[in-house]
C-alpha cells in the first residue's frame, strides 16, 4: 500500500511541475489578497479554503497551516469558516517603511499531502500618521543685509503614510516679511524655504516669530507644526559652501564601533565668528541617530552603534553647516553597507512526528525542516546533511524546506530512541554552520509486563497508628512507554480474622502507598500478609504479583494489671494477716500483676509506694512480695496500710497500684476483735495532705514557742542586770575601800579589785574607781555588827586590817540544808540528793549571786541587820514580806565569797563556840569570779 502510494505521489508531482511550467498556470498557483492595515484581531482577509479548492471542514482535516520564515505571525486561519484573518494589528509603516506596495509572503502547508501554497497579501495604508517635524522648535538667524528674495531651507516634517495619505503641502503663519515656497525633488519629496519678501531692520524688529504648517492628503486632514523664530544679526553677507553636495561612501556591516565613516567639509569666506562653521545633522530619523556621531567642529562622522546589512542596508543622511552668522548650507550623506557572511543558517523545525510506532514502514516522514540564511547572495546558500549513521535522510521539498524520511526499519528493543543532529552550512567564506538537535522516541507495543524490584516485601509498624497513616510503598517499573508503562495497584483479596483485608489496608493506585484503615492491635494480630497487582494499562494489559508482609511492632500501650489482691465485691475490705511473733522477713502475702504488652514493656517492678509504718514492710522489686523488714513491737498498730505501685519499663512506663491491709496479731479472735475498727483506707492523697497540714501546725507552734522563751530569757537577763547595777550603786557610794556581806548573822569583808561601775543605766560619765584591794579574813559576830549604825560601819572602816583580831574559818556545816520541799524555782525541782549542792545551772546560780549582791548592799547601806528578821536573809527590803527564807534553796555549804577563802556557817555553830577554820585559798581565782 505504501508503495502504491509513493508512485501516486511521484506521478501527482510530475503532473504538478508539468502544470507549473505553463505561465499562466503558474500565476494561477498564486493566492494574492488584499488588506488595510490597523485592523482589529481576526479581521477577515480571503477565503483560503475555496482558493485552495477545500471546504471549510477540510482544512482540519488535511491539517492545513500557516508556515513563515522566521518572522511574527500576522496572519492566521479560521477552521470553521475557511477564511484567512489577522492575527493582530498590522502597522504597514512597521512592516515596509516607506516602500510602496506593501507585500508579505508566506506559505500555507497542506500536512497530509505535505504540499506548499504560497500567499502573497499586501497592506494597504490609511491615514493614521500626522506630519511630524524632528523637532518642536526652529531658530533662524538672518542678517539685516540680507536682499530680499533670499531663501531660507526650513525643516521638512516626516509622514510615515504613503501616497495621498502622506505630507502633501506647507502652510506658514501670515508675515509681512516672509512668505513659503516649497521646492519638489526629483524623488516627489517637498522641500519647504522661507522666503525673504521685504528687507529686514534689525532695529525695528530684532525677532520674528512664525508657525510652519505641514498637511497631507488624507480623510480626515491631518498636520504638524513647527514654532520658527527668527532672529536678525547684523553684517554676515556669505553662507558657508560644502566641497560636495553629496558624499557617498560604503562600508563593511562589521566595521566596529567608533571607526571613521567620512569627515564633510564646508568653507565660508566671511572672517571671524561669521566664518567659524559648525556642523549638524539635519534630517536624520530618531533610530539612526544613534548609530552615527558627528563631530560639530571638524564635520567628522564616526559609527557609534553596530551596523547590521540585514536589519537596514543604506542610511541617507542630511548634514547642515552654520558660520557664525546666519548663513546655513546643506548636504547629503549616502552610506552603503556591504553585506558580510556574519549569520549562521537558522534551522527550524516546522513538524515533528514522535514517537514514532517501530513497526512504520520506510519513507514515513519524521520532521519537516525550515533553512534559512540572514545573509544575501552566495552567503545565503544553506546545504543540509544529518550527522552520524543514523537510518534517516533529507529530502528536498520546496523553497528552502527539507522532509527528514526513514529508510532503514526501526526496532525499539535495540533503540528506543535518536538524537538527531541536522547541520546547515553557507556558501560564505568561511563558511558558518549550525547544528540543531532533537530527539526522536520510538514507540512500542505492550509486550512487558510490569515487575517489582524485590520477590516479596516486609515492614514494620508500630501498633496504635493513627488511621490513614502511610505505612509502605511498593514500586513496579514497565518497560513500555506512555500507557502501556503506567501502571496500576491494587491487592488481592483476602479476609483477616474473619474480616475482609480492604477494612485493614488500601493501596493507592496510581503511587503504590499502602494506608492504614484502621488502628492495628499488636494484642490481637502480630502480622498481616498480602498480595499486591501491578497491571499495566496497555491492549491487552499485562500483570505481575509480589507478596508483602507488614509486621506489628509492640507498643507500651497496657498498663499493668493487678490480679491478686482484688477489691472484694460485696464492699468489704480485704484483710491480710501478720502475727506480732514474725520475724524480719516473714512473707505476709504477695502482689501478683501481669501486663498485656510483650518484651520490656511487660517487664514488671514493685516498690512500696507509702506505708502508715514506715520501715516495717518491704516488697520485693520484681516478685511484689510483701514481707516484714523488722520485727513487729508492742507498741505497732494493729491495723497497716501499704500502697503497693507495680511498673513496665516501657517508655514512656505505666503503673498501677493497689492498697494492702495487713491486720497485726497473734491470733484469729485478737483480729476479730479489732475488725470493726478496720475500715477501707482513704485516699492516698487525703492522707498525705492531713499529714502535711499536721506537720505544718507544730512546725510553726515550735518556732513560735522558741520565740517567746527566747524573749522571755533576754527580758529576764535584762531586768537581773539592771537590779545588779542598780544594788551594787548604792553599796559602793558608802565604801571607800571595801564592803561587806552578811548572811544570817554572819559578816566578812571581801577583797576588793578595781571596778568602773555606771551609777545609771543612760550615762557613762560618772563612775567609781577603787585602785587598792583590802583584804579581811576575820568575820564579825552579829551582835558587834547589830550595834553599830551605817555610820559607825563606815567609821570602823578607817582601822587598819592589823588591828582587827583574826579569827580562824569554820569548816562548812553539813547540817544546814533545806528540805526540798523548801527548795522552790529550778533547783528545788530537779531530782537530787538532799545535801543542797551548788546549782547546776546558769539561771539558779545568777539568782543566788543576785540575793548575795542584794545582803551586800543591805549590810553596806545599814538599812538591815544581817539576820533582817526571822528567816528573812536579808532580802525583805528589796522582795517584799512574802519573801521568806523557806522560798530559798539552801545552797550556803556550797556559798563562796569571792575575793575571800571565808565560807558561811550556821548559828549553831556560832553556839557551840566553834571557831571557823582560816584559811588563804586562792585570793587571785576569788577576785576574776567576783569581777566577772
Amino acid at each position: 500500500m505504501a508503495a502504491q502510494r509513493n508512485s501516486s505521489d511521484r506521478s501527482a508531482l510530475v503532473q504538478l511541475c508539468l502544470f507549473l511550467c505553463m505561465p499562466w498556470q503558474a500565476e494561477a498557483r498564486q493566492i494574492r489578497y488584499s488588506v488595510s492595515e490597523e485592523l482589529e484581531k481576526g479581521s477577515f482577509v480571503g477565503s483560503i479554503s475555496k482558493d485552495l479548492g477545500l471546504e471549510p471542514r477540510e482544512l482540519a482535516e488535511r491539517r492545513v497551516r500557516i508556515v513563515s520564515r522566521g518572522r511574527t505571525q500576522l496572519f492566521a486561519l479560521n477552521p470553521r469558516s475557511g477564511s484567512l484573518v489577522t492575527a493582530g494589528r498590522i502597522d504597514r509603516e512597521e512592516l515596509c517603511g516607506q516602500s510602496e506596495p506593501c507585500l508579505v509572503s508566506f506559505n500555507i502547508l497542506m500536512e497530509d499531502r505535505v504540499k506548499l501554497f504560497g500567499v502573497e497579501i499586501e497592506v494597504t495604508d490609511i491615514n493614521d500618521n500626522a506630519p511630524k517635524f524632528q523637532a518642536e522648535n526652529l531658530d533662524v538667524k538672518i542678517n539685516e543685509n540680507v536682499a530680499p528674495g533670499m531663501r531660507f531651507p526650513l525643516p521638512e516634517a516626516l509622514d510615515p503614510d504613503v501616497g495621498v495619505n502622506s505630507l502633501q503641502s506647507y502652510q506658514l503663519s501670515s508675515n509681512k516679511h516672509f512668505s513659503l515656497a516649497v521646492q519638489s525633488r526629483v524623488n516627489g519629496v517637498k522641500h519647504p524655504e522661507l522666503v525673504l519678501e521685504h528687507a529686514l531692520d534689525r532695529e525695528e524688529e530684532a525677532m520674528h516669530h512664525l508657525v510652519l504648517t505641514a498637511v497631507d492628503g488624507g480623510d480626515p486632514l491631518r498636520s504638524g507644526t513647527v514654532l520658527i523664530s527668527v532672529t536678525v544679526f547684523d553684517a554676515n553677507d556669505n553662507a558657508p559652501v560644502f566641497s560636495l553636495s553629496e558624499y557617498r561612501v560604503s562600508v563593511p556591516e562589521n566595521l566596529p564601533v567608533g571607526a571613521q565613516l567620512l569627515t564633510v567639509t564646508a568653507t565660508d569666506r566671511d572672517e571671524g565668528a561669521n566664518g567659524e562653521v559648525t556642523y549638524s545633522f539635519r534630517k536624520l530619523p530618531d533610530t539612526q541617530l544613534l548609530k552615527f556621531q558627528l563631530n560639530k567642529n571638524t564635520g567628522e562622522i564616526k559609527l557609534s552603534e553596530n551596523l547590521d546589512y540585514e536589519e537596514t542596508g543604506f542610511y541617507e543622511i542630511e548634514i547642515q553647516a552654520e558660520d557664525g552668522g546666519a548663513y546655513l548650507a546643506t548636504a547629503k550623506v549616502l552610506i552603503t553597507v556591504e553585506d558580510v557572511n556574519d549569520n549562521s543558517p537558522e534551522v527550524t523545525i516546522t513538524s515533528l512526528f514522535s514517537p514514532l510506532m517501530e513497526d512504520s514502514p520506510l519513507g514515513t516522514v519524521i520532521a519537516l525542516l525550515n533553512v534559512h540564511d540572514l545573509d544575501s547572495r552566495q552567503n545565503g546558500q544553506v546545504t543540509c546533511s544529518i550527522l552520524g549513521n543514523l537510518p534517516f535522510k533529507l529530502e528536498k521539498s520546496i523553497d528552502s524546506y527539507y522532509r527528514l524520511v526513514t529508510h532503514k526499519v526501526l526496532d525499539r528493543e535495540q533503540v528506543s530512541s535518536y538524537n538527531i543532529t541536522v547541520r546547515a552550512t553557507d556558501g560564505g567564506s568561511p563558511p558558518l554552520s549550525t547544528e540543531t538537535h532533537f530527539t526522536l522516541q520510538v514507540a512500542d507495543i505492550n509486550d512487558n509486563p510490569p515487575t517489582f524490584s524485590h520477590i516479596s516485601y516486609f515492614t514494620y509498624i508500630p501498633e496504635n497508628n493513627p488511621r490513614g497513616a502511610s505505612i509502605f510503598s511498593v514500586a513496579a517499573l514497565d518497560t513500555d512507554s506512555e500507557e502501556n508503562a503506567r501502571v496500576i495497584y491494587s491487592l488481592a483479596e483476602d479476609t483477616i480474622q474473619g474480616a475482609p483485608l480492604s477494612s485493614y489496608v488500601s493501596i493507592n493506585s496510581d503511587t503504590g502507598v499502602l494506608y492504614a484503615l484502621r488502628s492495628f492491635d499488636f494484642e490481637q494480630f502480630h502480622d498481616l500478609q498480602m498480595q499486591v497487582t501491578a497491571t499495566d494499562s496497555g491492549d491487552p494489559p499485562l500483570s505481575s504479583n509480589v507478596s508483602l508482609n507488614i509486621f506489628v511492632l509492640d507498643q507500651n500501650d497496657n498498663a499493668p494489671e493487678i490480679l491478686y489482691p482484688t477489691l472484694p465485691t460485696d464492699g468489704s475490705t480485704g484483710v491480710e494477716l501478720a502475727p506480732r511473733s514474725a520475724e524480719p522477713g516473714y512473707l505476709v502475702t504477695k502482689v501478683v500483676a501481669v501486663d498485656r504488652d510483650s518484651g520490656q514493656n511487660a517487664w514488671l517492678s514493685y516498690r512500696l509506694l507509702k506505708a502508715s509504718e514506715p520501715g516495717l514492710f518491704a516488697v520485693g522489686l520484681h516478685t511484689g512480695e510483701v514481707r516484714t523488714a523488722r520485727a513487729l513491737l508492742d507498741r505497732d498498730a494493729l491495723k497497716q496500710s501499704l500502697v503497693v505501685a507495680v511498673q513496665d519499663h516501657g517508655q514512656p512506663p505505666l503503673s498501677a497500684t493497689v492498697t494492702l491491709t495487713v491486720a497485726v496479731a497473734d491470733s484469729i479472735p485478737d483480729v476479730l476483735a479489732d475488725l470493726g475498727s478496720l475500715e477501707v483506707p482513704h485516699a492516698s492523697d487525703a492522707s498525705g495532705l492531713t499529714l502535711y497540714l499536721v506537720v505544718a501546725v507544730a512546725a510553726v507552734s515550735c518556732v513560735f514557742l522558741a520565740f517567746v522563751i527566747v524573749l522571755l530569757a533576754l527580758r529576764l537577763r535584762r531586768w537581773h542586770t539592771s537590779r545588779v547595777l542598780r544594788a551594787s550603786g548604792g553599796g559602793l557610794a558608802g565604801v571607800p575601800a571595801s564592803h561587806f556581806v552578811g548572811v544570817d548573822g554572819v559578816r566578812a569583808f571581801l577583797q576588793t579589785y578595781s571596778h568602773e561601775a555606771w551609777l545609771t543605766a543612760d550615762s557613762r560619765g560618772s563612775h567609781v574607781i577603787f585602785p587598792q584591794p583590802n583584804y579581811a579574813d576575820t568575820l564579825i559576830s552579829q551582835e558587834s555588827c547589830e550595834k553599830k549604825d551605817p555610820q559607825s560601819l563606815l567609821d570602823d572602816s578607817k582601822f587598819p586590817i592589823e588591828d582587827t583580831p583574826l579569827v580562824p574559818q569554820a569548816p562548812p556545816n553539813t547540817d544546814w540544808r533545806f528540805s526540798q520541799a523548801q527548795r522552790p524555782g529550778t533547783s528545788g525541782s530537779q531530782n537530787g540528793d538532799e545535801t543542797g549542792t551548788w546549782p547546776n545551772n546558769q539561771f539558779d546560780t545568777e539568782m543566788l549571786q543576785a540575793m548575795i549582791l542584794a545582803s551586800a548592799s543591805e549590810a553596806a547601806d545599814g538599812s538591815s541587820t544581817l539576820g533582817g528578821g526571822a528567816g528573812t536573809m536579808g532580802l525583805s527590803a528589796r522582795y517584799g514580806p512574802q519573801f521568806t527564807l523557806q522560798h530559798v534553796p539552801d545552797y550556803r555549804q556550797n556559798v563562796y565569797i569571792p575575793g575571800s577563802n571565808a565560807t558561811l556557817t550556821n548559828a549553831a555553830g556560832k553556839r557551840d563556840g566553834k571557831a571557823p577554820a582560816g584559811g588563804n585559798g586562792n585570793k587571785k581565782k576569788s577576785g576574776k569570779k567576783e569581777k566577772k
